[in-house]
């Protein structure tokens, strides 16, 4: 009996998964961002405002926003065959903050997301990841209307380290948001192996 000749077809790869976290202010476009991005339905936790809220929730520069995030947003996005983010947005307002723990429990990086109008928001969230040493970059949500400024201005603003990624995006473009992304994973994967290197001398 003779055996046929068998084919060898690669195996398929598993993906290596990484989760990348997206925080800011208060009516950003964290939610619009990870909606823009995600290839799945994106889970979404919002609550209309209310007018209990209102003394807690600032509003000043969005009062257009009716709805906010109360737990978090997730969508997943494919960079490459063997590369997926799981993109999760932390919710903004100050009580909600317990929840950014949870969260960024096995984070490779994030996106401090950055409205020139409430610049301000944004100190927390770059407080936060300095703090815990996790790799961010900040992206500046270009909204139709608000002032725009050099990228040096905002840096300057945010008094940002000079290593940290500022890049300018609309949260509401899929592409523009993969190249955050992507700025993201990079630079946090830098950072690794320059402490790795930094550990073998």
């Amino acid at each position: 009996m003779t055996l046929g000749r068998t084919s060898h077809r690669p195996r398929p790869v598993d993906p290596v998964t990484l989760k990348i976290l997206v925080a800011g202010g208060f009516g950003v476009g964290k939610t619009t961002l990870v909606g823009a991005v995600s290839e799945i339905r994106p889970l979404r936790t919002e609550e209309r405002l209310s007018e209990a809220g209102r003394p807690v929730d600032d509003v000043d520069g969005v009062e257009e926003k009716t709805t906010t995030t109360v737990a978090m947003d997730f969508g997943r996005i494919t960079l490459r065959e063997d590369l997926v983010l799981y993109v999760f947005g932390t919710p903004g307002q100050d009580r909600f903050w317990f929840l950014w723990d949870e969260l960024a429990q096995g984070a490779l990086g994030a996106v401090v997301l950055a409205d020139t109008r409430r610049l301000a928001d944004s100190f927390a969230a770059v407080d936060y990841f300095e703090r815990r040493g996790i790799p961010f970059t900040v992206a500046v949500n270009c909204f139709e209307g608000a002032d725009r400024f050099p990228g040096e201005t905002v840096r300057a603003a945010l008094d940002l380290d000079p290593e940290v990624p500022l890049v300018m995006c609309d949260a509401r473009e899929r592409e523009s948001v993969k190249e955050v992304l992507v700025t993201v994973v990079e630079h946090a994967l830098n950072r690794a192996e320059r402490h790795r290197r930094h550990a073998v001398t």
